[in-house]
């Protein structure tokens, strides 16, 4: 701990800190609660997207086969052109919320091209826009965890550190003022006393 003044000035300092520690914690405790829950809700969130995902490969498995035609490259229809998301702010913390995924327009013949074409193509969009759904998705936990991380350190600071710091310097500061207004009092009265014997004795004189 550093050495503090033992002043009135410095009694005022310490009681306007804690006055300031106790004031803002309560908002950080609340902003820590919320981005808990916000990370609990975006994990179950990320959770349910990933088993929707895992099942859409599971059903593409079953006709992939089938891509091996040369007469079609499947991969010329999915081909992306933009990401779209938005930012959601969540107790004070920027995070990404995604929208959709737009693709590039291909036209393709349908007398000269495969029936099963048009499913293949919207099974892979459906599972590449839940994909980057999910990396937007990992984004934002990762953003809510860091902010998460630094307020509970705060949340630590002021509880552990500041507020106990505060309070134990004006324990200190007040013992001390109290010592030495004792100590004006008591050399108040020795004087005192003096003057009342020394009057005393010249009365006697």
């Amino acid at each position: 701990m550093a050495k503090i003044k033992l002043t009135k000035g410095e009694l005022k300092r310490q009681r306007d800190a804690l006055k300031q520690y106790k004031r803002y914690l309560p908002t950080l405790q609340l902003k820590k609660q919320q981005l808990q829950l916000e990370i609990l809700q975006q994990n179950s969130a990320l959770k349910e997207k990933q088993q929707v995902l895992a099942k859409k490969r599971q059903a593409i498995n079953l006709w992939i086969g089938l891509l091996t035609d040369p007469q079609v490259d499947i991969k010329l229809f999915l081909k992306i052109k933009t990401i779209i998301s938005h930012i959601k702010n969540i107790a004070g913390c920027d995070i990404p919320v995604f929208d959709t995924v737009e693709f590039e327009e291909k036209a393709y013949d349908l007398f000269t091209t495969p029936l099963w074409l048009d499913l293949a193509i919207e099974a892979f969009k459906e599972a590449i826009i839940l994909n980057k759904a999910i990396l937007v998705a990992e984004e934002a936990v990762l953003a809510l965890r860091h902010e998460l991380r630094i307020t509970t350190q705060r949340v630590n600071l002021f509880e552990k550190i500041k507020i106990p710091e505060a309070e134990e310097n004006i324990r200190l500061i007040k013992i001390y003022i109290g010592d030495q207004m004792a100590n004006a009092v008591g050399r108040s009265k020795i004087a005192k006393r003096k003057i009342e014997e020394l009057y005393f004795e010249e009365a006697l004189v």
